[in-house]
């Protein structure tokens, strides 16, 4: 007589294959379990994601507002202040869109922000860099932005706030890679 111990729910051959589906060799080396806590941790951290998403844009306003900019301008502002690129280029780094990158960039050009450039590397694409206004703007956003980062460091700790940091641009990369390749 067998033993009721070695017909436990994912012990006989094939039980993990036939909870994972046919074809799943990954999810079923993982178990059947495994796949729904994959799903789990993807859920609650995009929802993470997204619910700071929310609360950097909400702080990024406040800081940015005394200094006469946007969050957005601040955004588009600080992609460039290292070095002037084209608005695709904007887009790629901030994985937003062009056209919204490129609205921005006009309304900063027009308010004399931001300027745009010839590009060596193509005609039509201008480059885009701040102006000494649009750095002068930056640099008044500089006070708060320092005090809110210090004011996590303490919250979070020096090493836990270096790691999320780590773990987030970990994070972009595994995407970067993901996109690159279809889904099953």
């Amino acid at each position: 007589m067998p033993d009721p111990e070695d017909e436990r729910e994912g012990d006989s051959p094939g039980a993990a294959e036939t909870a994972a589906g046919p074809g799943d060799a990954a999810a079923a080396a993982a178990g059947p379990g495994d796949a729904r806590e994959r799903q789990d941790l993807l859920s609650r951290t995009a929802l993470g994601v997204f619910q700071l998403n929310g609360r950097f844009l909400a702080v990024s306003e406040e800081l940015a507002r005394p200094a006469g900019l946007t969050a957005a301008w601040w955004q588009v502002l600080g992609a460039v202040v290292a070095e002037p690129l084209p608005v695709a280029g904007i887009a790629r780094s901030m994985g937003i869109t062009r056209q919204s990158v490129q609205r921005v960039a006009d309304l900063l050009a027009a308010k004399g922000l931001a300027e745009y450039l010839p590009n060596p590397a193509h005609r039509r694409a201008k480059l885009l860099r701040p102006t000494e206004a649009g750095r002068a703007a930056m640099a008044r956003i500089d006070p708060g932005h320092s005090a809110l980062a210090a004011a996590l460091a303490e919250e979070l700790g020096e090493e836990a706030f270096a790691e999320t940091a780590r773990t987030l641009e970990r994070l972009c990369q595994a995407l970067n890679a993901l996109e690159a390749r279809p889904l099953p």
